[in-house]
């Protein structure tokens, strides 16, 4: 197929449409995760819709140090992994065509969730982030938008904009894409030298380590559940390699579902011993949240929840999670 590249709203706009249009917002630099969320637009958008992906290095998300200058810049691969991903249209706006007379005087800001983990780390990044694709959705006009949830917070922040604002638009998160080695995707990944990226792999095993002590305390809970009596529920317990639970089942059985401080430690432990590898990684945060408000869970917590890691590795900083379910009894969501 043929991919168009724009870099005017007008452009854009004086395309005849057919059917629903479809976004992918990125940065550039484009990886497999964002071919994923292509791909994933090119089904929802079916044939008859139309697929457009916007490029944009958006200076209002940087901050004070970081690394706005050297982000790569590479529209021409940008373009043709589009076209072989299924995009119709690459929006390539300027500077001056997203904001006209310079940065804008007026802009969206996030709130007390905005000021949270990420927000704590970076001032002003979500204000910047929530501008930009306020601006983009106007620009584009979609009928659906698509972002992955590797960036959990902003995605949350994205949903709680569209429906706070009455945006009139649907709001799709797409699953986190990984490397075979288990880093998740990023367009920072090539920063990292390849000490640095052995170093770096601590940030998704940290978060796998605290998904499997979830996934196995919500199993024993379900199987002490399912048997009536003491001596049999310890057998249980024992029979699927928990024998320290075993030796109190009635304790298990009546704790409260899921052990929020269990998985943060399972978590930590991987992360403190990264800590002490050459390079190290230095770690930002850790944190088991709530989704909604991105506010930290409690140990009687029950529904969905958000395992976050953030941590510098030389002189990149990488952001991973995990999405886990508390109370029923099941593996990690």
């Amino acid at each position: 197929m043929t991919t168009t590249l724009l870099s005017t709203a007008g452009e854009l706009h004086a395309r005849v449409r057919a059917g629903r249009r479809a976004v992918v917002m990125t940065m550039g630099a484009l990886h497999e995760g964002h071919a994923t969320l292509i791909r994933t637009a090119r089904g929802i958008a079916g044939p008859d819709g139309e697929v457009v992906v916007t490029v944009f290095v958006n200076p209002l998300q940087f901050g004070q140090g970081e690394d706005l200058d050297r982000y790569p810049r590479t529209l021409d691969a940008d373009i043709e992994l589009a076209r072989k991903s299924g995009a119709d249209v690459v929006f390539a706006p300027s500077a001056d065509e997203v904001y006209p007379g310079g940065e804008p005087q007026v802009r969206i800001t996030a709130g007390p969730m905005g000021e949270r983990l990420e927000g704590s780390s970076r001032p002003g990044h979500f204000d910047g982030m929530l501008t930009v694709v306020a601006k983009l959705l106007h620009l584009t006009r979609p009928d659906v938008a698509l972002y992955g949830q590797k960036d959990a917070q902003q995605l949350a922040l994205i949903r709680r904009m569209v429906r706070d604002l009455n945006f009139g638009v649907e709001i799709v998160g797409v699953p986190t894409v990984r490397e075979d080695d288990g880093l998740a995707l990023s367009s920072r990944n090539r920063y990292l030298s390849a000490a640095e990226r052995r170093t770096a792999l601590a940030l998704s095993s940290a978060l796998f380590a605290g998904q499997d002590r979830h996934a196995a305390q919500e199993a024993l809970r379900a199987r002490a559940r399912e048997v009536p009596a003491t001596r049999a529920r310890a057998e249980a317990l024992s029979a699927i390699g928990e024998s320290r639970a075993a030796a109190d089942a009635h304790a298990v059985a009546t704790a409260v579902p899921g052990g929020p401080a269990a998985v943060r430690a399972a978590a930590r432990q991987v992360l403190d011993e990264a800590a002490r590898l050459d390079p190290p990684l230095a770690l930002d945060y850790l944190a088991l949240v709530d989704p909604s408000d991105f506010t930290e869970i409690g140990h009687d917590f029950t529904g969905e929840a958000v395992l976050a890691v953030a941590a510098r590795v030389g002189a990149t900083r990488l952001i991973d999670n995990v999405p886990l379910t508390f109370g029923t009894f099941g593996a990690a969501s």
